[in-house]
């Protein structure tokens, strides 16, 4: 398939993986996370590098949260429509455009994660990767474990042994 035939199906991350993380913070990305990327930026061609966004937001988030080009062209939109000098623009040009690294997959398919990034979510020598739709999240592989495992599992108690979650998709909206 020639770049930029690809749908939007195409365009959404799946999968999760474990990968390690040199002293340099230098960390491969799943090879199914780069093919996103690449088709996610509108500038890339073969030979280039697929830039992306990391979003490292404020002192609660536990995790970074990866865009591509197209997703943040997106939540760069969404924040523009917002009235000039709301404090809700204010606050979401901080949280996604000052608390953000652009960076770009190097041509061994790593990303080299600052010092700055590493240490805000504890990150040492493994880097736990999860697809989210059109981003994906790094997270030091014990803090997701604990913090993110444990909301699914007290979600899924909520229902009966036998739940299907494709139930919620046939839901009205607004239910």
């Amino acid at each position: 398939m020639e770049q930029g035939t690809i749908g939007t199906v195409g365009r959404i991350f799946r999968g999760e993986s474990l990968h390690k993380v040199d002293g340099k913070g230098r960390v491969s990305i799943p090879a199914l996370f780069r093919r996103v990327i690449e088709a996610s930026d509108p500038n890339w061609t073969d030979g280039l590098c697929p830039e992306l966004i990391i979003v490292y937001g404020d002192h609660r988030r536990r995790y970074l949260e990866c865009y591509t080009i197209e997703a943040m062209q997106e939540v760069d939109a969404k924040i523009n429509a917002l009235p000039r000098g709301s404090m809700e623009r204010k606050m979401l040009q901080r949280l996604f455009h000052g608390q953000s690294f652009p960076t770009a997959v190097d041509e061994t398919g790593r990303l080299v994660l600052p010092a700055k990034l590493r240490k805000k979510i504890e990150l040492e020598d493994e880097a736990f990767f999860i697809a989210a739709g059109d981003t994906f999240q790094i997270w030091k592989p014990e803090t997701y474990e604990v913090d993110e495992l444990s909301k699914t599992e007290e979600w899924l108690e909520n229902f009966p042994e036998d739940f299907d979650p494709l139930i919620l998709l046939d839901q009205p909206k607004g239910a």
